[in-house]
């Protein structure tokens, strides 16, 4: 059997809602990535180009420092990865965390929020960032995803 893991980062609240239903709903481990400097509501205006996300997504290597770390990762074989999705891609604290990790021979499974946005270029983003790891097709859900969908989700993996 394998060990599972739910990492997510969350600006708002809204993924970690989804992250927390769905490591309940797959019996997985839970670690909120968190920011050094968290994130405040004008670092999160898209629509002020010099805003820090904005001034984060415009420089794709820019990777944001992470205040946590996962214990023991190398007994998870398989890492649902969440976030919300930023400029169709996931935001670059994501890529900072994966690449803290060894993830030779890990299964990585990205899971974005966003009120309207697909997963866009997010697999094409991150797959520098999971070096020697299988990186599955990603999923966007809704902020009310319920158990019963995130787990049948999770079972065709």
């Amino acid at each position: 059997m394998s060990k599972k893991l739910v990492a997510y980062f969350s600006a708002s609240g809204v993924t970690a809602k989804v992250a927390k239903t769905l490591a309940s709903a797959i019996d997985a481990d839970l670690h909120e990535i968190l920011p050094v400097q968290k994130y405040t509501s004008a670092d999160l205006d898209w629509t002020n180009k010099k805003s820090r996300s904005s001034v984060e997504m415009n420089n794709k290597s820019f990777r944001p420092a992470i205040a946590n770390q996962v214990e023991n990762m190398e007994q998870y074989d398989v890492i649902y990865v969440g976030f919300p999705i930023w400029w169709y891609v996931a935001p670059t604290i994501i890529n900072a965390f994966l690449e803290s990790y060894n993830l030779e021979g890990k299964v990585i499974v990205p899971f974005a929020t966003s009120g309207s946005s697909g997963m866009g270029g997010t697999n094409a983003d991150l797959k520098d960032s999971c070096k020697g790891a299988e990186l599955k097709e990603g999923r966007r859900f809704s902020s009310n995803a319920r158990a019963e969908e995130l787990k049948a989700w999770a079972e065709k993996i």
